[in-house]
């Protein structure tokens, strides 16, 4: 990864702003925040570091925090990252649920959701399209990836199984292509 130098305080407040920012949906930020605007990692650096994070239990955000802030400033900056990432959004999050306590039953509020998870989604998909212009894939990790999202997406196989298989396979098969180089 990156060899340049990152204070503890540059972790805390870089993943507070994608904590704030990223609200519904922090990878998209987390992308942008990380690799174009403060440059601590690579696209592919960032990609390898979230595609690990992916693969660990718990939230991928939260996982590359670790490992980003781990690289940096070892344990210390490990726990900047992510008490940064998390401490934003907890209390902008119980100041809404004690307004959502008080007009959830409005029908308004019930399509405000419904706009903002496909708002959501639409992010989601849209970062995954810029990531991979960027990165080139060939096909046999387009492949992989096309497998994963038919298995998860369309199929409902959960992820877990999915990444327990594909996992292996793609390694298999990027083995095998640079074995017969």
């Amino acid at each position: 990864m990156t060899a340049m130098n990152v204070s503890r305080t540059e972790l805390f407040l870089g993943f507070a702003k994608i904590g704030l920012l990223g609200f519904g949906g922090v990878a998209p930020w987390a992308r942008h925040i990380i690799v174009a605007e403060k440059r601590w990692l690579s696209e592919r650096e960032y990609a390898s570091v979230l595609g690990v994070g992916q693969v660990l239990p718990g939230p991928n955000t939260v996982n590359a925090a670790i490992i980003i802030g781990d690289h940096f400033q070892g344990t210390v900056g490990a726990l900047a990252a992510v008490i940064g990432l998390l401490c934003t959004p907890i209390a902008v999050l119980i100041g809404i649920a004690l307004i959502y306590d008080r007009i959830a039953d409005l029908p308004s509020v019930g399509a405000a959701i419904g706009a903002g998870a496909a708002a959501a989604a639409g992010l989601v998909i849209g970062t995954a399209i810029k990531m991979a212009r960027r990165l080139r894939p060939n096909l046999t990790a387009l492949a992989v990836g096309l497998a994963a999202f038919g298995a998860v997406g369309l199929l409902h196989v959960p992820m877990a199984l999915a990444v327990a298989v594909l996992g292996p396979v793609g390694i298999a098969l990027v083995w095998r292509e640079r074995r017969g180089r």
